[in-house]
């Protein structure tokens, strides 16, 4: 009765299952897997959302790629010197999910393939999987930073795909895509001919303002590139539901897939009118929202820092920026028996590294986002689990 894409009845996972049953009963559970910037006490600016509040949204002119007043605060929140953004280049989407469902219609028949990270976060196989479109994972491989593995990137185009999807910096690694990086993978899609995908919801996020970052927008190129972002980051606001897209590449590439996206958008026109018309003063005002995530995921990485320091059979993995972070911990027991006996005795929830498919044990992946007198505690916990000594 429905489609094979929907898998109904699905087993739920044992740590599932336990945080259910723990939140069922009125257990307090530090949660070190939260990616809701909203419930961790940052202080967001008094009448930040009265700007919704618009009485031109009383009267309904949709446009598909967006209203052009929305799509110019979006180009010029972007624009990085010495680059200006074209803002015709924009087209808008109510999130970054919906924008990756939008570019799988326009560039995808159902069955072709699309090349997805691996580690990466587990929401893009999905993503892929309900539009019909088959996602193909690459590796991505730690030298004392993440970096692609071109060879794996390589062997995944030629099963023929439609689309590479790059995530920078990527979600939980923290890997930022290298100018090095970045101009291999637009090669091979020249050789085969596939467009770039470049989710870019994380890049106002560097956790170490020493090393360069790197945008897919901050120079030209010949590649049918699309590159995504929107405010659930950008300014901690996952509930005012705005995403974008930006295309890039040879003109009468952009122009078409403008045209071929402008089709698709027409056929929801799902973002709302209020939040196109806030986009401005939500994106300048939620500056200061920005910056104090942004302190936030400084100070508890530099917490594992010191963490991993005073255990020293633990790694900390370099990341260069997000929200996330990856421990390596010594492998006494199988990565689910641990997260599991944290949530069932610590109540620390945290997750292991196969639901982002490390290739092997044993990884935790932590937010960063907790008040740091909540984060340092629970991590110090994690730790001393994690290797036996408490």
């Amino acid at each position: 009765m429905f489609s094979s894409r929907i898998q109904i009845g699905s087993t739920e996972n044992r740590l599932a299952k336990l945080r259910v049953r723990l939140d069922a009963s009125g257990v307090e559970v530090v949660d070190l897997t939260e990616s809701n910037p909203t419930r961790v006490g940052f202080s967001y600016p008094l009448g930040l959302l009265a700007a919704l509040n618009d009485q031109r949204a009383l009267v309904y002119k949709p446009l598909p790629l967006g209203l052009t007043e929305a799509r110019v605060a979006v180009a010029r929140y972007l624009s990085r010197k010495p680059r200006a953004l074209d803002p015709n280049n924009v087209a808008l989407t109510a999130s970054t999910s919906e924008a990756y469902g939008c570019l799988f219609k326009v560039l995808c028949d159902p069955g072709e393939r699309v090349l997805v990270p691996q580690p990466s976060y587990p929401l893009l196989e999905y993503l892929a999987r309900f539009e019909g479109v088959e996602p193909i994972p690459y590796s991505l491989v730690y030298h004392g930073r993440w970096e692609i593995d071109l060879d794996s990137l390589r062997t995944g185009m030629k099963q023929g795909v439609r689309a590479v999807v790059v995530v920078n910096p990527n979600n939980p690694t923290g890997s930022f895509l290298s100018p090095g990086d970045h101009q291999a993978v637009q090669e091979l899609c020249r050789e085969y001919d596939c467009a770039l995908i470049v989710d870019e919801v994380f890049g106002r996020y560097p956790l170490d303002e020493t090393v360069p970052t790197h945008s897919v927008l901050d120079g030209n190129t010949t590649v049918l590139t699309f590159c995504l972002g929107g405010l659930s980051k950008a300014v901690g606001l996952p509930q005012a539901k705005l995403g974008w897209i930006v295309v890039d590449g040879a003109d009468p590439d952009v122009k078409s897939a403008l045209s071929a996206l402008e089709l698709v958008l027409d056929t929801y026109l799902s973002v709302s009118m209020p939040v196109q018309l806030a986009a401005s003063q939500l994106l300048s005002e939620g500056a200061v929202v920005t910056r104090q995530i942004h302190q936030r995921v400084v100070d508890n990485y530099n917490i594992l820092v010191q963490l991993t320091a005073a255990y020293p059979s633990t790694r900390l993995l370099c990341a260069e920026g997000g929200w996330y972070a990856v421990v390596q911990v010594p492998a006494v027991v199988a990565e689910e028996q641990l997260v599991i006996d944290l949530l069932e005795d610590d109540h620390i929830h945290v997750h292991p590294g196969y639901f982002f498919d490390f290739p092997q044990e044993a990884f935790l992946v932590t937010s960063l986002l907790l008040p740091p007198d909540r984060f340092e505690p629970a991590a110090r916990r994690v730790f001393a689990r994690a290797t036996n000594l408490g």
